[in-house]
């Protein structure tokens, strides 16, 4: 295989479907959904494992940025670099920006381009289908992954097969890319055998990505070139300049490049493909009990079928039903019919309409120094689990609108408080008056678990003035 290989991780999507599990600060590629491991995880390792390969170059939200951080740290994984996206603007612009940091670094380079949230089953037919990809690749063609249909989906795009490509066994030139059809045109093109599912998936080396987008949407181009030339390293990560970025055409890179080029080739891939795209892909991809059953959690069924049960932070019990998606998270319960799972993100959408949070965060929020979770809240009140990392710390802050106390249960804590400097341990506590500076640590090393009770006229997160922060944010 070509040495100067780069696997390039899309990770900017946002998992409607898969609400209430997966919200917007915590979306479906960072979630365990199929292992112990995240979709993010099994991607980044599905790929490192291919010979010759250089580590990752991730394309990611910048509000995601820690947590793909930290899932690159478990997996032992120093990658190439972090792009932060300012704002979504579809693959093409992503792709455009991987390319631009590939091309700068090894002109001959090679890009295989995944997203982040899909299942692959067959790992060594997905890396049979990349080295057949790479011979392609090498030859100047901008090769996509085409997954052999089994059943005609109406979820997916299609790719419509070519002429063969007697270089390279088994490949086909693209003859064209076809939207989403409806459940006849589906079923004949699954009849006919010269179309595939589109996974989004591509192979191809930098400088010839770079020349067709050159060629058929140069704007998109022109922007992402701004966009890196203005970008700021920020600790790991590479901030893409969000003015320029923004005013990037939104695109996708079928829509750009590959509808457009005469270059565009098809690998087939039967490589247990499935973009998880809805609750019904999971229990589709699930294990089975004998009745036809997936479930994960603590979860007990009784005279039921065919259903997806998943319990997150409680007992789910599921009597004389058949056919449904429930999913328990602690803050949201989703009961579905199996045939409206797609329907999930016109809920996503009312809760955005309605002003609601339970779309944007679960009650347990992520931080880069751990987590803090709702307990209770009332009138002028509400309480928190809080655990910091160790070696991790907090910004130094001040609240306008309510004063805090903190419980530490168990670790240490050191506390700056004004001009104070403390520390504390199981069973201690201290108070944080309105309008006092401080700033919480944990110099141990074990987690630092402690409850915080906030009290004030106004208990919203953006009450937070920040004074300084190892993490950067504003």
């Amino acid at each position: 295989m070509h040495k100067a290989f780069y696997p390039i991780i899309l990770s900017g999507g946002s998992g409607t479907r898969l609400w209430p599990l997966s919200r917007a600060a915590l979306p479906k590629q960072l979630l365990p959904l199929l292992s112990e491991r995240t979709l993010f995880q099994e991607t980044v390792s599905r790929v490192t494992s291919l010979p010759d390969t250089a580590p990752p170059l991730v394309i990611c939200n910048d509000e995601h940025r820690f947590m793909i951080a930290e899932q690159l740290r478990a997996l032992q994984i120093q990658p190439s670099a972090i792009f932060l996206e300012p704002v979504g603007r579809n693959t093409a612009p992503a792709v455009a920006i991987a390319a631009l940091e590939v091309f700068s670094r090894e002109p001959e380079g090679m890009m295989l381009v995944l997203p982040a949230d899909h299942l692959i089953r067959d790992q060594a037919a997905f890396h049979r289908a990349v080295l057949q990809a790479t011979r392609l690749a090498e030859k100047g063609l901008l090769v996509t992954f085409g997954i052999v249909a089994r059943t005609p989906e109406t979820g997916y795009g299609y790719i419509r097969k070519g002429e063969a490509l007697t270089d390279v066994d088994g490949s086909y030139r693209v003859q064209a890319f076809v939207e989403k059809p409806d459940l006849a045109t589906a079923q004949s093109y699954l009849d006919s055998g010269e179309y595939y599912w589109n996974s989004g998936m591509f192979l191809f080396r930098a400088k010839d990505f770079l020349a067709e987008l050159r060629q058929y949407r140069p704007e998109i181009l022109t922007a992402c070139e701004a966009a890196v030339t203005a970008a700021k390293s920020d600790l790991d990560f590479i901030r893409l300049d969000p003015i320029t970025f923004a005013a990037c055409p939104s695109e996708s890179v079928d829509y750009a490049v590959m509808e457009h080029t005469k270059k565009a080739a098809v690998v087939p891939a039967d490589i247990g493909w499935n973009d998880i795209g809805a609750w019904d892909a999971l229990w589709e991809v699930g294990s089975k009990d004998a009745a036809g059953n997936v479930t994960r959690g603590d979860v007990l069924l009784e005279g039921a079928g065919n259903n997806l049960v998943r319990a997150e932070s409680r007992l789910v019990v599921a009597l004389g039903v058949d056919d449904l998606v429930i999913v328990e998270t602690a803050d949201a319960v989703l009961v579905a019919h199996k045939s409206r799972v797609q329907d999930v993100k016109k809920v996503v959408d009312k809760l955005k309409t309605d002003k609601r949070c339970e779309h944007l965060y679960h009650s347990r929020v992520h931080r880069p120094w751990g987590w803090y979770e709702g307990i209770d809240a009332g009138d002028r009140f509400q309480v928190k689990r809080i655990m910091v990392k160790p070696d991790e710390k907090l910004s130094l802050q001040m609240h306008h609108h309510r004063a805090e106390h903190w419980i530490v249960v168990s670790g240490t804590a050191k506390v700056v408080r004004g001009e104070d400097e403390i520390m504390l341990s199981e069973n201690q506590s201290t108070y944080i008056p309105l309008g006092s500076k401080h700033r919480l640590e944990n110099p141990g090393k074990i987690p630092l678990h402690l409850i915080e009770v906030q009290s004030g006229a106004y208990l919203g997160e953006d009450d937070i003035v920040r004074y300084e922060d190892v993490y950067k944010r504003n």
